[in-house]
């Protein structure tokens, strides 16, 4: 047993709780990179964006991972603001505040926004106009994305920054020698109330992000069955 176990009795309850935080905080961030990508993916097939994959580095820190996350969830945002300037340009503004009025019937929308793909790509998918009026209709850029991007700058710049997504196979005395440099009780509860904190916002709304992709990419797999 540690001298800083006999000091600080809470000491190896606290270490369990840090492994057990830290893991429920990379499969939240594993979850979220799946989804980003699924969108992405259907950006990409459906409304001719360059949106690029993303993937976790083990070998990086939270922080890193984060950063990777909030590029790619900009690039999104980025791509469906253009998305939504084309449909502005393109088309008469009478026909531009349909696509945003919530009494208009929603095929009338869809049928609207694929005409305005149809002329940007050329040629669009059949799916290209429902997937935009999903998008353009939805909190999911506008709020969802937004406050997920504010959280993870957040957790990057928290104590929980600095530390390797690869820790957990280190062994526990490693994992609070990075978290905290030492051992003693305060840290150990400063670095768990941290990692509460975080986690339960960061959960919440990852949630809700993973749900409106769903709605998103489940709408597509209807069509193609």
């Amino acid at each position: 047993m540690a001298l800083s176990d006999l000091l600080y009795p809470d000491n190896p309850k606290r270490r369990q709780e840090l492994i057990h935080l830290h893991q429920e905080l990379l499969d939240c961030m594993s979850t979220n990179f799946h989804a980003t990508n699924e969108l992405a993916g259907v950006l990409n097939e459906h409304l001719g964006c360059t949106i690029t994959h993303i993937q976790m580095r083990k070998s990086s820190t939270v922080k890193e991972n984060c950063d990777i996350m909030i590029q790619a969830m900009s690039e999104i945002q980025r791509q469906v603001q253009k998305i939504d300037s084309d449909m502005k340009e393109k088309l008469e503004p009478v026909l531009y505040q349909k696509l945003y009025d919530i009494k208009e019937p929603e095929l009338e929308k869809i049928a609207i926004a694929h005409k305005v793909f149809s002329i940007v790509l050329g040629e669009a998918t059949s799916m290209a106009g429902m997937v935009a009026i999903k998008l353009l209709g939805s909190n999911l850029i506008t709020l969802t994305v937004s406050k997920l991007v504010s959280l993870l700058a957040q957790i990057g710049a928290s104590v929980l920054g600095g530390i390797s997504i690869t820790i957990l196979g280190l062994g526990i005395e490693m994992i609070l020698h990075a978290i905290l440099g030492a051992m003693e009780r305060n840290q150990l509860l400063t670095a768990v109330r941290s990692y509460e904190k975080h986690l339960a916002e960061f959960k919440a709304a990852s949630e809700k992000y993973q749900h409106a992709i769903r709605e998103v990419t489940s709408l597509v797999r209807q069509q193609v069955q």
